[in-house]
């Protein structure tokens, strides 16, 4: 696997990189290497490097949705429109499940929002419900949801390398763009948990997959309500979907059967759950195995040109093909 991490930084000009896997709930492989930027002086990456995961947050969103699901603040075919207060008719038709599961249909574009197509019909990824749901679920609860997951999680374990950012730190490694370019800091001045500006370790994301695997329990404790995170976990897509399109749950890619057009390789068995970001952080949990594997990039678009799905599966294909 190292090999093949590597490789794949030297192909998309990264600056630096981490892979962390876990078997049975112990550390079994720990990789850094290269630098936080490109810039002279720039800092090695190690340990307690902390890399801008971007998408790969919206699992952190999912699981406090998968909360307000649990505790009935949310049912997850109750249409939208039940629970906002501004009718938007770009929302006529759409339920909690769709904008869990990029089915909801709403395109966005600089005049605002729009219809795409009919919700549940199809599939397309992009913001607009992890936005929408975010902002609802906060309301529900009335805290942020980084102040959500801070007093629930991550003080409960000690977590000191997962955070939304708003200030530079040393252990915070920079985002590319190309190699001449100045490198993006990626803070944001808000840190409720809406914004792309959580950064975390590569260990500190594999504990976070573990917790998972672990169906919300550490050692004795049980942090998380094991229904809760079957919640984040199970697929919530409309059964009527095309063959070929990904299925989600709280915004993970879950594997069922081996689907086209789903970023999950089709070694990876049933059950096992991924989710990634633009910059190239995976997390991969395989339950069948015990298996979470996190591999980690800072470079945009990490994964370009047509043919992306196929860089995107092969890193799954690798870590299942190593367990068989």
């Amino acid at each position: 696997m190292i090999p093949w991490v590597e490789d794949i930084a030297r192909k998309n000009d990264s600056s630096g990189h981490a892979l962390y896997i876990m078997k049975d709930g112990k550390t079994v492989l720990e990789h850094y290497g290269g630098y936080h930027s490109f810039e002279p002086g720039a800092q090695k990456v190690n340990p307690t490097s902390r890399f801008n995961i971007a998408s790969a947050r919206k699992s952190y969103i999912g699981l406090m949705v998968a909360y307000a699901l649990y505790d009935g603040l949310l049912k997850i075919d109750q249409p939208v429109h039940d629970y906002v207060k501004v009718k938007d008719p770009v929302f006529r038709g759409v339920s909690i499940r769709h904008l869990l599961t990029h089915t909801h249909g709403i395109g966005e574009g600089d005049s605002g929002l729009y219809t795409e197509f009919t919700p549940g019909e199809n599939w397309s990824y992009n913001n607009v419900g992890v936005d929408t749901l975010a902002h609802l679920v906060m309301e529900m609860y009335g805290v942020t949801i980084s102040s959500f997951l801070q007093g629930r999680i991550f003080n409960q374990l000690e977590w000191v390398e997962t955070g939304w950012m708003t200030e530079t730190s040393h252990e915070l490694v920079k985002i590319i763009g190309n190699r001449d370019e100045k490198p993006m800091d990626g803070l944001h001045p808000d840190s409720d948990g809406t914004r792309k500006n959580l950064f975390v370790s590569a260990r500190e994301l594999a504990w976070w997959g573990q917790l998972h695997l672990d169906k919300g329990k550490v050692g004795n404790r049980q942090i998380v309500p094991e229904e809760v995170v079957n919640l984040a976990t199970s697929i919530h897509t409309p059964e009527s979907l095309l063959d070929e399109l990904p299925r989600n749950g709280a915004f993970w890619y879950v594997q069922d059967i081996p689907r086209m057009k789903s970023e999950i390789g089709d070694a990876v068995p049933a059950g096992s759950y991924q989710i990634l970001g633009v910059t190239g952080p995976t997390i991969l949990v395989i339950p069948k195995y015990q298996i979470v594997a996190v591999k980690m990039y800072n470079k945009r678009y990490n994964y370009g040109g047509a043919d992306y799905l196929r860089y995107l599966k092969e890193f799954s294909n690798r870590v299942a093909d190593a367990c068989t």
